[in-house]
């Protein structure tokens, strides 16, 4: 038995992860200790917070994975600025610089940073570490992954079969063809951040028409064998950028959007042109996709699939999958992007090492829980109320029937970019003006980014075609609202008769859940509109002064923090 810890960092979403003893015990993104939104750096808050849950000591640690390998990075960008000479000599100093400096030499910072020994540090694979998060942890004693992501190290994309306790890999696509990059670009096209904007990308693309498919077949071809081909004229890769589009990018589709403009769609041509645009790639997108998970289901013969890597977050896409690509059960880890690449590292450590392969995961409260104790006194500095419950579900619940909406931070915050009981806003799903009370006064989003509910999986299907499956406990799908539900959901229906449902298995959240049972009891409707605990720019809450901070700031009318009721003054 053992104990190791994974640590994804220096790109975007650091993280870190513990597994003890074949169990994991801890998964943390930076971001929620830091808040600082995606932030990119070595995760020495979330490492320290994975061994306090974790009751380790560096010295008891075996083994600390970091999530790729730095060397075979360098060698990759190495190999790519020079193919581009002389078109990418201005930037090969700072390319050069950036991955000379803190990049290469992460192992032995990993190592200073822990506090354990070097020769206890190694890398892995990037795309290995995803696809360990996603099939190791998964329902599936054997199954296709499918890893899509911008790149790790040369690798954009891979296909594995896993059995057991083992992954094989069976083939792979190269750097610079990558979906992930594609679907970057295009972000950043639109006017949003990139490795931020991607999702709202995803609910623009439902409000346009995708027109655009000869121009993108320029940009992207796809193959029958489930490859593609990206045309390097159009992106920034001679730049030593991975992210951006070049300027034939803007000749082929028109102006990119300015940053930050408000959308408009109702009166604007210029935005229904970029809804259009958004409509296109998500169709390519999903068509790549579906070519890969074919291919995936050939080389296989298998009948479940996980996915892996950020370009898997993309719920619209894996709902095609889900329906169309020939697997029976898919399956999406709840952080499947790179701050995932911490759980896969420790995961391959732990079983390097000899230890089981874990339980299936089943929740995703893997972080610290609030201290109530803390929370009192700092809302007695802040002159917040705080009422100490007998029956907080019932309460909430009460609040929530007269149109109110209430924020909850209970017990270990999430893994993963969604909130999913833990750290959430609720409100009612049935009246839009509640929904856009809260888009307008709180999240400050985008009009046309929908809202997601959660609903009691005993009666999902009630509800929602397609549910519940292997993918809607984390909200990694998307699912058809029944004609009949639409009146009870009009707040969480998206334009597309779409909703990215979460069920809730009894004993996960049960909290959350006792709120949904108050709610089918008063209205025979157990689904509350739930949406991440953060303003707008901000990371999701971790701990109860980030609770409270959020509280004072914004216009809820309560937040619990486990048994408490904390309100602002009338």
């Amino acid at each position: 038995m053992a104990a190791v810890l994974g640590i994804s960092g220096l790109y975007h979403d650091a993280a870190a992860a513990l597994i003890v003893d074949g169990v994991v015990v801890a998964a943390i993104q930076e971001e929620r200790l830091s808040r600082i939104k995606n932030d990119p750096s070595l995760p020495r808050r979330a490492v320290a917070a994975c061994l306090r849950r974790g009751g380790i000591r560096p010295e008891q640690l075996d083994a600390v994975v970091f999530y790729e390998n730095p060397f075979r990075k360098l060698e990759r960008v190495l190999v790519w600025l020079m193919r581009s000479y002389p078109a990418s000599a201005r930037h090969f100093p700072r390319a050069l610089s950036a991955q000379l400096g803190d990049k290469l030499w992460v192992l032995d910072q990993v190592a200073e940073l822990v506090g354990v020994a070097r020769a206890r540090v190694r890398g892995a694979s990037h795309h290995l570490s995803h696809a360990a998060s996603a099939f190791l942890v998964s329902p599936f004693t054997e199954a296709a992954i499918l890893t899509v992501d911008g790149v790790g190290e040369e690798v954009t994309t891979a296909l594995y079969r896993g059995r057991g306790g083992r992954i094989e890999p069976l083939l792979s696509l190269p750097y610079p063809h990558s979906l992930g990059l594609l679907y970057a670009a295009l972000t950043a096209y639109l006017g949003f951040e990139v490795n931020e904007g991607e999702h709202k990308v995803m609910g623009l693309s439902a409000l346009g028409t995708a027109r655009y498919r000869e121009p993108f077949e320029k940009l992207i071809e796809l193959h029958p064998d489930g490859s593609f081909e990206l045309s390097a004229r159009y992106f920034a890769y001679e730049a030593g950028g991975e992210l951006g589009y070049s300027p034939a990018l803007e000749r082929l589709l028109g102006p990119p959007r300015k940053p930050g403009s408000p959308w408009c769609l109702e009166t604007s041509a210029e935005d229904r042109r970029y809804a259009d645009v958004a409509a296109t790639l998500q169709q390519v997108t999903e068509d790549a996709l579906l070519g890969l998970a074919r291919r995936a289901q050939r080389e296989t013969g298998l009948s479940s699939l996980c996915l892996a890597g950020g370009v898997a977050l993309n719920a619209v896409a894996n709902h095609r999958l889900a329906r169309e690509a020939g697997f029976e059960r898919v399956f999406v880890q709840p952080a499947a992007g790179d701050a995932g690449g911490a759980l896969g590292a420790a995961l391959l450590g732990a079983m390097e090492a000899g230890d089981p392969r874990p339980a299936p995961m089943t929740h995703a409260a893997l972080g610290e829980s609030p201290s109530v104790d803390e929370a009192v006194a700092l809302a007695r500095h802040l002159g917040l109320s705080a009422e100490r419950l007998g029956a907080p579900a019932r309460r909430v619940a009460e609040l929530l029937l007269k149109d109110g909406i209430v924020g909850i931070c209970n017990g270990a915050f999430e893994w993963g970019p969604r909130a999913l009981g833990q750290r959430s806003l609720l409100a009612l799903p049935a009246r839009t003006e509640t929904r856009e009370r809260l888009n307008r006064l709180i999240k400050q989003r985008e009009p046309f980014r929908p809202f997601a509910p959660t609903v009691l999986e005993a009666r999902a299907a009630d509800f929602f075609a397609d549910a519940p499956s292997d993918l809607t406990p984390f909200m990694t799908t998307v699912c058809q609202v029944l004609p009949e539900a639409r009146a009870d959901l009009a707040a969480v229906t998206h334009v597309d008769g779409t909703a990215r449902v979460q069920t809730l298995a009894p004993g996960v959240a049960p909290l959350f859940g006792a709120v949904l049972a108050e709610l089918e009891r008063e209205t025979g409707v157990p689904i509350a509109l739930n949406t991440s605990l953060n303003g707008p720019g901000e990371p999701i809450v971790a701990h109860a002064q980030d609770a409270l901070g959020f509280l004072s700031a914004h216009a809820i009318d309560g937040l619990l923090i486990e048994d408490y009721l904390f309100r602002r003054p009338r």
